[in-house]
């Protein structure tokens, strides 16, 4: 009777090793949403750093180092693709758990938090610096807000930020799918784009009146030292640390299989915009370009046209920022919520809306305190670039393939992942090494 009634309960209570999570997310995304998103996230806060890196760099090896980069992030994501397709696993976090336990699930959370937490509050910081103005190596820059409408309580930072934050971002942060954010990631390269034409028409007007500034094709060791030339690799790094958001935007896809080839549609469009921005914002600039281009913008032009067309590029940027930042805050809202309640039998996120809602507004409001209080975080958000943000675009990617729990990887796959790992090790070491030098010599 015993083994009778063994085989008949089996049917009863199937087993099943699928993730609930992944069941509930309608895989009816595009590649083009893919595309867009993708792009969006590395198209962010760092490209307006970029022309003060050519002026380090120098243009050619400039570019040397964006296409070096996004090819390492190329190969780095197809780790992570392979590793995914091979597991159970439909979070970063879990296809790291797979290879390294608990601690290394942990680890790969803490760093998604920490590093979006950050940009995300350095996103608010710039809006509120475009729109009410800063103060910068002691000169006061007024916000566009109070250059039309003067000082006054409604143009100041706390009101400013606050109304820009609940009429645009909040209604995209409340968006339960990462696919739906296309059409705001459309717009948001769409103004990056608007910044690229109107830098570079600028630019050559200048060159065909000569007022163009000297550039350096090579850099000048009179003026920067072999050490200072890594410690514009974080830039670039986290420009093109999106890496947080490949499992999200792959769950959704129809064929998963198309992430691959959105991936790098996606460093095609942000190599070419990035190295546009460089180029033609050193040309124009020259030695005295800042390392926040925005800022020259706000000094450069003294007829009406030329004000106008600052204006314009400041609030483009602004508005990109704004369209950026659901996409950051989405896989850091996901992380959080993993962290929280990954082991609490709770139904997938976009599923209980009690608990997607309270933590969207809690994460929100925390965020928007922070960047009114702390109006500059620009040092934190320099050694992320050389800390998380390598951690999670470069280490933990290649650390998968040298644990290889699947029996994937290839002798060339375990030469490339070492290579990387010693590389961003080292660049990021001696950027940590040489901006504490340069912060205590301050």
């Amino acid at each position: 009777m015993s083994n009778s009634t063994s085989q008949y309960a089996t049917p009863l209570l199937p087993q099943t090793t699928e993730d609930p999570q992944e069941n509930a997310i309608p895989q009816n995304g595009s590649v083009s949403g893919a595309v867009f998103n993708i792009s969006t996230t590395m198209v962010g806060a760092g490209i307006m750093s970029i022309p003060a890196t050519m002026k380090v760099l120098g243009i050619i090896p400039g570019l040397i180092v964006i296409v070096l980069v996004a090819v390492i992030t190329d190969l780095t994501v197809e780790f992570m693709l392979r590793c995914t397709s091979s597991g159970k696993a439909v979070t970063y976090a879990g296809m790291v758990g797979e290879s390294f336990g608990s601690v290394g699930s942990l680890a790969v959370k803490i760093c998604v938090i920490t590093t979006n937490l950050g940009v995300l509050i350095v996103y608010l910081i710039i809006l509120g610096d475009v729109l009410c103005g800063n103060e910068y190596e002691g000169t006061i820059h007024l916000g566009i807000l109070q250059q039309w409408f003067g000082i006054h309580w409604w143009t100041c930072r706390t009101f400013a930020l606050l109304v820009v934050a609940l009429v645009i971002m909040l209604p995209l942060v409340m968006l339960r799918r990462v696919d739906s954010l296309k059409y705001s990631s459309a717009l948001s390269i769409l103004l990056a784009l608007v910044f690229v034409v109107i830098c570079s028409s600028m630019a050559v007007t200048a060159l065909s009146s000569g007022k163009t500034q000297s550039v350096r094709i090579f850099p000048d060791f009179s003026q920067v030292t072999a050490l200072d030339l890594f410690t514009t690799v974080p830039i670039f790094v986290t420009g093109f640390g999106f890496h947080v958001n490949v499992h999200p935007i792959r769950a959704e896809l129809v064929k998963p299989t198309d992430m691959s080839s959105a991936v790098r549609i996606s460093l095609l469009i942000s190599v070419a915009i990035y190295f546009a921005i460089g180029f033609f914002g050193y040309l124009l600039f020259g030695d005295s370009i800042m390392p926040d281009v925005l800022v020259n913008f706000d000094q450069n032009s003294d007829s009406s046209f030329g004000r106008w067309l600052d204006n314009i590029i400041r609030l483009s940027y602004a508005l990109h920022l704004a369209l950026v930042f659901p996409i950051m805050n989405y896989s850091l809202r996901a992380n959080i919520d993993e962290l929280l309640f990954s082991k609490k039998n709770k139904p997938p996120l976009a599923l209980d809306t009690p608990r997607f809602v309270s933590l969207t507004l809690v994460l929100f409001a925390f965020i928007y305190l922070v960047a009114v209080a702390i109006p500059n975080v620009w040092y934190f958000f320099q050694f992320l670039g050389s800390t998380t943000v390598v951690c999670l675009s470069f280490i933990f990617p290649a650390a998968i393939i040298l644990r290889d729990m699947h029996g994937i990887s290839k002798t060339r796959d375990k030469v490339i992942a070492t290579v990387v790992i010693i590389l961003a090790v080292g660049t990021s070491g001696i950027a940590i090494w040489t901006n504490l030098n340069g912060s205590s010599a301050d």
